[in-house]
């Protein structure tokens, strides 16, 4: 059978390695993927982009499956215009997706089905706004409500610094429609997690815990980006905290999107904030799979991960299972140049390390030229290993980063310092 994945990041390049390995499976189209879905057996790149366009071929090619990777995508309704063409898709439909791409509407879910979250107050007033931050002080958070590609979170450590960024989006309006209205939200302390499921309308089934590094430099300074790396497991998530995120997070928004009427179908990935006493809270949802977190947790990942998209499909989660390597896996980002302001394209990876068993260097900001391979985004490659320890796992990864070359390369030394220092 042929399936397909759309997307073309670090997250959609892991995701169609990992289909790819199921037997049933003749070949992974990805649309419109990148340099390494190009060049890696068993997938090929599809330059199409419209829904209508992906429809066509899908019917044409008699696609069995399409799996969604990015956000973009699910909120435009990809789900519905499949769904209504008699195709099988997994990801949620429109309304679900605005768990994601509305922050405003995500709170008042939580809210109102009683999950663990920050206070928060939105805003489409800049004065408002401001006069709510001089009431709550700072460090205080301000989020832009839709989607605004990762850029759209800013963490104020003083009042002028949240007070510019309510005018860079609500009067400077530099983030467009995203940020025409905003969330200004509690600052929670703590360790953050990420908690990733796939869920089937009724049921869940957690995927292997993770854990994102946000910051560009090392000990989490810079500017925030989509993720510098990321480990899996995270030591955090101790087995009882994670039958409470189960208990009091996940399975409540599973129940509380079909009591509203918009049962939730596909991955749904929780950033959680668990203080120092062990009690999460619900940072924010993702209608997908997180990136860098997919490229440690498909490495891991020892079961068919089309058998548990065909599940999720029926309705019958509750009947599967989830089979992890016991190793841990580390990924490791490395950036443009620029990154991540202004990322600069074009510059030639000379040095590609190929795959062994326990490393990976997946694509994500490439292009393949027909002769060469160059950078085409911010986030550029993901290197990411297992190893008996996460030590272990972290030293592969980066003696294999070390080897990979490419003008302005940018990575932080210290992935998995969280989890080390626990050790």
């Amino acid at each position: 059978m042929k399936l397909l994945v759309i997307g073309s990041g670090g997250r959609e390049h892991a995701m169609a390695w990992k289909l790819a390995q199921s037997p049933k499976v003749q070949k992974v189209f990805v649309a419109p993927g990148n340099g390494g879905t190009a060049t890696e057996n068993g997938l090929e790149n599809l330059s199409l982009s419209e829904f209508s366009q992906l429809i066509d071929f899908c019917k044409k090619e008699q696609i069995y499956l399409t799996v969604v990777g990015p956000e973009a995508p699910l909120a435009a309704g990809i789900v519905d215009a499949f769904q209504e063409a008699g195709l099988k898709i997994f990801g949620p439909l429109r309304a679900a997706a605005q768990l994601e791409a509305s922050k405003d509407f995500a709170k008042q879910f939580m809210a109102r089905h009683g999950l663990p979250t920050a206070r928060y107050a939105t805003f489409t007033d800049a004065r408002e706004a401001k006069a709510y931050i001089d009431k709550q002080g700072a460090p205080i958070v301000i989020k832009a409500d839709g989607l605004a590609a990762g850029k759209g979170v800013v963490v104020a450590s003083t009042v002028a610094e949240a007070k510019a960024a309510i005018d860079l989006m609500l009067v400077q309006n530099r983030l467009g429609d995203a940020g025409a209205r905003v969330v200004v939200e509690e600052f929670l302390e703590g360790e953050e997690a990420s908690f990733i499921v796939m869920a089937d309308g009724a049921h869940a089934l957690p995927l292997a815990t993770s854990q994102d590094h946000k910051r560009l430099q090392d000990g989490d300074r810079g500017p925030n980006t989509g993720g510098m790396g990321a480990y899996s497991p995270a030591p955090v998530v101790t087995p009882e905290l994670h039958a409470r995120v189960m208990r009091e997070i996940i399975q409540p928004a599973i129940d509380g999107m079909a009591k509203d009427g918009t049962p939730y179908t596909g991955f749904l990935y929780a950033g959680l904030m668990i203080d120092k006493a062990g009690n999460p809270k619900t940072l924010e949802f993702n209608c997908r799979l997180g990136d860098p977190e997919t490229q440690p947790i498909m490495l891991r990942l020892k079961s068919d991960l089309l058998a548990l998209v065909e599940h999720a499909l029926a309705g019958t989660l509750d009947r599967a299972s989830a089979e992890w390597d016991r190793r841990p896996a580390l990924g490791l980002v490395l950036a443009a140049a620029g990154y991540p302001d202004e990322p600069r394209k074009g510059d030639e990876i000379t040095v590609l390390p190929k795959a062994t068993e326990d490393c990976r260097v997946f694509h994500a900001g490439t292009r393949f030229d027909g002769k060469r391979v160059v950078t085409n985004g911010g986030r550029v490659l993901c290197v990411a290993a297992l190893g008996d320890s996460l030590k272990m796992a972290r030293t592969r990864a980066y003696e294999t980063a070390g080897a990979i070359r490419f003008d302005g390369m940018q990575l932080r030394k210290d992935i998995g310092h969280r989890a080390l220092k626990k050790d």
